[in-house]
């Protein structure tokens, strides 16, 4: 659709509402506005009535002044997509038809007609027996979605007809695509778009027992069965009925496909295991921790477990991925993998847990494993002695949480990653630390360089620069604001260094699609596990002056005693939410300082951040 001469607009509707205008996109106003954008395009053409759009508006009594609110929306929309429009003029992309509004649009302008388009493709393919075109055309369509529909307009987008009948396409497709993936013989090409439609819809059990076969198809059989188990929970819990015929006969084959109980297994009778999560095509970097872990686990009697920690958004998890990749050839008997969710949106995994997962995995039947913790993890070493496995502990909480997860055989090596310090796995364990830091300034720019794609960034290295000093060289940063620029081709490298550098105090360019893979979701991870009086002090933080801070001027801006403010800044720093530069003296980094304002701000009351800076200019006063 084109704006003014030379310009298109693009409409996505897939996840956030999104308008690219001439390659920017365009900030689309107040939620009402937004709110009457997203239904005009979940119509995709189609007549939205203005009493529809104010039965969107307001859940209850509308307003007398309703109507003219919506007409004046629209006006500001029809400006905002075509500049210079006079006023009362109807433009090109919002039309209206008596007392309706349309919103003209084609597969190339809007996401949700081409995401149609792929998957009426895929079915007719998949009608006539061509499952390899079906798998491609499903797949193309459902890498459109970037979230939920019209994601970030909760709870409409989350209750209104419109939207939930655009959810219920992407439901159909996903097992469209399932089906022609089972056919290829890929059905684990399909788990990731499977396991978000089953999150989404918990009692659609075509769905789930699509995801149960192919988290099979992957070798997670455990997962599989121990999903099958909280499905049946959930349809009798909430529903109050047994699993249907197509869910009973999804886990049947899952159990066939297992050995039976009893049944001795020798070696070469495990399954494969091959759980690494793929490696980052674009890692670069971190040289000197790769030589670092490689000369320790080579070294002959060297340890056998090496333990990763730093701040969140380092890229720990990015790091032990791809050492465990480098590794996995001197480990025959194959890598495990979990995510123990130390810290995140989820529940911390318990122990239990995840050996229940390793223990299926191993080939051990789930009647066959053990209730109690201590004997599961008996088990879980038994049937790793003699073999060369590499196993990945990612995401972990503490040293308690992994300490039944280490093998007892020195022929296994470990990986850990953590955002706390594992002191313990050091004295305990034998564990080598790799503490991660911030990459350098060329590593960060080769970093940014590799996400960008070739000839993207090295075409303006002046903007490469601005943003990897916008980014504070923080890899997580630096992901967001590539992934962003990717997903936006035209719009040149250097409009976003400059919005960087317009707010360095602020997190807002560094949220994507999904609020819960921004930086706020990543730090608040942290925060939320820090005790109230340490959390209260990170809060503070931004009041002292200077990039650097000591324990005694912390202790002045937190108004608690020096022994006091020594132990918070020591849980801030095993966070690594804070690092001793020097001895006594600590640092935040930039991001994190306006994650601090931005709490601050919404829990500290105005009186108390004053008086917190107040006691912190007295007492460098005091001491100058």
């Amino acid at each position: 659709m084109q704006a003014e001469a030379g310009e298109t607009v693009g409409f996505s509707v897939l996840g956030s509402i999104m308008v690219v205008r001439g390659g920017a996109e365009l900030h689309l106003g107040t939620r009402q506005q937004r709110l009457v954008l997203a239904l005009l395009l979940v119509r995709a053409g189609a007549p939205v009535s203005v009493a529809e759009l104010v039965d969107l508006l307001w859940d209850e009594q509308a307003p007398a002044s309703a109507v003219n609110v919506v007409h004046r929306h629209i006006g500001e929309l029809r400006r905002l997509l075509e500049p210079g429009l006079p006023t009362r003029a109807t433009g090109r992309h919002l039309v209206r038809e008596l007392a309706s509004y349309r919103l003209r649009a084609d597969e190339q302008s809007l996401d949700l007609l081409k995401f149609r388009s792929l998957s009426r493709l895929a079915s007719r393919a998949l009608h006539d027996a061509d499952p390899e075109s079906a798998l491609r055309h499903s797949l193309a369509g459902l890498r459109l979605w970037r979230g939920r529909c019209a994601a970030g307009l909760e709870p409409a987008s989350r209750r209104h007809p419109a939207f939930l009948a655009v959810e219920a396409e992407r439901a159909q497709a996903v097992r469209e695509a399932a089906d022609a993936a089972e056919r290829c013989g890929r059905l684990s090409m399909v788990l990731s778009p499977l396991r978000q439609a089953a999150e989404l819809h918990p009692l659609d059990e075509s769905l789930q027992s699509r995801l149960l076969l192919a988290l099979a198809a992957d070798g997670r059989q455990a997962e599989a069965v121990e999903m099958y188990r909280l499905v049946r929970q959930r349809l009798s819990e909430e529903l109050g009925v047994d699993p249907g015929e197509e869910l009973r006969e999804a886990y049947d084959r899952l159990l066939h496909q297992r050995t039976p109980p009893g049944r001795a297994e020798s070696p070469a009778a495990l399954p494969r295991l091959a759980q690494l999560p793929p490696d980052l095509p674009a890692f670069s970097g971190r040289d000197e921790l790769l030589a670092d872990a490689r000369a320790a686990v080579t070294r002959p009697g060297g340890p056998r477990l090496l333990a990763i920690d730093g701040m969140p958004g380092v890229g720990k998890s990015a790091l032990a991925v791809h050492l465990a990749h480098e590794f996995a050839a001197g480990y025959p008997d194959g890598q495990l993998y979990v995510d123990l969710r130390g810290y995140g949106r989820e529940p911390v995994m318990n122990p239990a847990e995840a050996l229940r997962g390793f223990l299926g995995s191993l080939g051990v039947p789930q009647e066959g494993i053990p209730a109690e913790l201590h004997a599961q993890a008996g088990l879980y070493r038994s049937r790793l002695a003699g073999r060369r496995v590499l196993v990945v502990l990612d995401n972990c909480r503490d040293a308690e949480q992994v300490r039944h997860l280490l093998p007892g055989t020195p022929d296994c090596l470990v990986v850990v990653t953590s955002r706390s310090r594992l002191s313990t796995l050091q004295t305990a364990a034998g564990a080598h630390p790799l503490p991660v830091g911030l990459p350098g300034v060329d590593e960060a720019r080769s970093m940014l360089l590799g996400m960008l794609g070739a000839g993207r960034g090295a075409a303006d290295p002046a903007a490469v620069d601005a943003v990897v000093a916008g980014c504070g060289r923080l890899p997580l940063a630096l992901a967001v604001v590539a992934a962003r620029a990717v997903s936006l081709p035209p719009t040149p490298l250097a409009q976003i260094a400059v919005e960087l550098a317009r707010e360095p105090e602020s997190l807002d360019g560094f949220d994507g699609d999904d609020p819960q893979t921004g930086l706020r979701a990543f730090f608040s991870w942290s925060y939320q596990a820090l005790s109230a009086p340490a959390a209260r002090l990170f809060r503070l933080l931004p009041a002292h002056p200077g990039p650097g801070f000591s324990i005694a001027g912390a202790a002045a801006l937190a108004g608690v005693a020096p022994r006091v403010g020594r132990a918070l800044l020591g849980e801030l720093s095993r966070a690594h939410l804070v690092s001793e530069d020097l001895p006594g003296r600590y640092r935040a980094h930039g991001l994190l300082l306006a994650y601090a304002t931005e709490l601050g701000e919404e829990t500290d009351s105005p009186a108390e951040r004053a008086a917190a800076q107040l006691r912190c200019l007295q007492f460098h006063r005091a001491v100058g």
